[in-house]
């Protein structure tokens, strides 16, 4: 997937891939949605509904718990009742390292059905209206399958038996990859090192095709009828009752391998360094000698999802996370040599792409896109550009269709806070419309009497003027706007110039020598000093030196 970013420090990448990652399903009986639905399912599996009451609706959910435990007994399946915010998913993990150190190493994991962790989630349990939802049991039945590796089918023991099915792309990718005879290096859920990274990736673009849907629920209807819905419905009563379960989906991620770890963490450091205040970012933060990502911050009055934890650091993970509503975009650094990106989808509901199955494959090409057009944004901010010809064009008028509108002026305020918005803005997953850039504008303005006026309609027609200088673009026939690759390197730019060079070197060559001096300067104070000397030579040779 080519993008600013990655051609940006193509000499120092090893190589790259594209892949879904975590991909967590909802799997639903849709008759048992409704009241009268679930009546009629009722009448087909016992014949009628006069024992539809809580006493037999709790009696069925006994019976689930109890020939689950008798067949994990008989076949020697360990059943764990795991307390909240237990993260489930590595006593999984522990358990396969167990089984297959135990096995000769040629030896591969039995498929079947090897874990069953129990725990407590609120539910809504029909005939119990209770508000908030009660608390119900849910087993998490951990499956290893010979071509998806390992899946997670978590399900609800009361009916409507909802479910939901987790699987990881990495492993399907990893599986794939040992039967075309791949060598690779997997750590965790990423790919740091692999032999043939050309056919890596193609192995991992098969998961973004349509033929991926079919693919899927062929992978969850083997188990979860014979495995999981069993213990509930036997095969012939799931038959007699007609109980068949729907889908609707989730995640994608881009990873990028960097051939040293110290060259990737000075690239990524001043990649944050110089977007950080241009994106308007303000949930950067280094876990310090964490060996996993915490999964919540135990701080309730600490509205953020990160938190900061000091310990003796085995490595740094350093987070660059943007949210956008129902989806996060973040880069974040895996190891000693990859630097990964990715976008998440919280709940596809928010976005009106579809949520069924066969939308699988649409909603991870929307996703890729989405986050192609993220690290653009990113590698356009990180790797600035203006040329002479753009200094001297801003001020002309310009036409955009039959309108002809006026030039941009960056030393008026509220142009430089337009563009500053922009900036902001460019890492929008699905663009931004007038009327958040004003808002955006607002915001960053600190309230000022001129900027609290500012509108949807000011906006547009500032909108309008950087669409003549190619700075801006619509997004199809919507009214979102996105940012051009070349006019947000040529905003940024002209931003940095007057902000960052042109102001403080003035402020600065008014001083014969700075009242503090930085006990640690870094690279950048080094720079300062050595222009600041140079513009008061070159201002007392011009005559204009204060």
């Amino acid at each position: 997937m080519p993008d600013q970013l990655s051609a940006l420090y193509r000499e120092s990448l090893e190589g790259g891939y594209d892949c879904v990652d975590r991909v967590v399903c909802n799997a639903y009986f849709s008759m048992g949605q409704t009241g009268g639905g679930f009546r009629i399912w009722w009448r087909e599996l016992y014949g009628s509904d006069e024992d539809l009451d809580n006493n037999h609706l709790m009696r069925m959910a006994g019976r689930f718990s109890r020939r689950l435990r008798a067949w994990a007994e008989a076949n020697d399946v360990p059943v764990e009742y795991c307390a909240p915010k237990v993260r489930k998913h590595e006593i999984a993990e522990e358990q396969l390292s167990a089984a297959a150190e135990e096995q000769l190493p040629a030896a591969k994991v039995k498929p079947g059905l090897f874990l069953i962790l129990v725990s407590k989630a609120p539910k809504l349990v029909r005939l119990v209206p209770k508000q908030p939802w009660p608390y119900v049991n849910h087993y998490s039945f951990h499956i290893w399958d010979l071509e998806w590796g390992h899946i997670t089918i978590k399900i609800s023991g009361h009916p409507p038996f909802g479910a939901q099915v987790i699987l990881n792309g990495h492993e399907y990718v990893a599986a794939q990859a040992q039967k075309a005879g791949l060598e690779f290096t997997k750590r965790e859920n990423c790919f740091t090192a692999a032999s043939h990274g050309s056919e890596l990736t193609k192995i991992a673009d098969t998961l973004s095709e349509k033929e991926t849907a079919g693919r899927l629920r062929q992978l969850w209807e083997r188990w979860i009828y014979s495995t999981c819905l069993c213990f509930a419905l036997d095969l012939d009563e799931q038959k007699k009752s007609t109980f068949q379960y729907q889908y609707s989906v989730f995640q994608v991620e881009y990873s990028l391998w960097f051939r040293s770890g110290r060259q990737m963490d000075e690239i990524f450091q001043a990649l944050i360094d110089r977007t950080r205040a241009p994106l308007d970012l303000d949930r950067i933060k280094t876990i310090f000698g964490d060996k996993k990502r915490p999964h919540s911050d135990k701080r309730k009055k600490n509205p953020t999802r990160w938190g900061v934890v000091v310990e003796t650091p085995t490595y740094d993970l350093t987070v660059f996370k943007l949210h956008y509503g129902k989806m996060t975009l973040k880069i974040y650094t895996k190891g000693e040599h990859v630097l990964r990106a990715e976008v998440i989808v919280h709940n596809t509901s928010a976005y009106r792409w579809g949520r069924s199955l066969p939308c699988f494959g649409e909603i991870v090409t929307r996703l890729r896109g989405i986050l192609e057009r993220f690290l653009n944004a990113v590698g356009c901010l990180d790797a600035c550009l203006g040329s002479d010809e753009t200094l001297e064009k801003l001020p002309l008028p310009t036409q955009v269709g039959k309108t002809k509108v006026g030039g941009i002026d960056f030393n008026k305020p509220r142009m430089r806070q337009v563009a500053e918005a922009v900036q902001a803005l460019s890492a929008a997953p699905t663009g931004f419309t007038a009327s958040e850039l004003a808002e955006k504008v607002r915001a960053m303005s600190g309230g000022g009497e001129v900027e609290s006026a500012y509108g949807p309609r000011r906006a547009a027609y500032d909108l309008k003027k950087l669409r003549g200088k190619g700075m801006v673009r619509k997004i199809g026939n919507s009214r979102r706007y996105e940012a051009e690759p070349a006019g947000l390197r040529a905003i940024t730019a002209l931003v940095v110039l007057r902000e960052k060079v042109i102001r403080p070197l003035l402020a600065a060559s008014q001083r014969p020598e700075p009242q503090i001096k930085a006990n640690h300067p870094t690279r950048v104070d080094q720079h300062y000093e050595h222009l600041r000397l140079g513009m008061r030579d070159l201002f007392t040779a011009l005559g204009i030196a204060a």
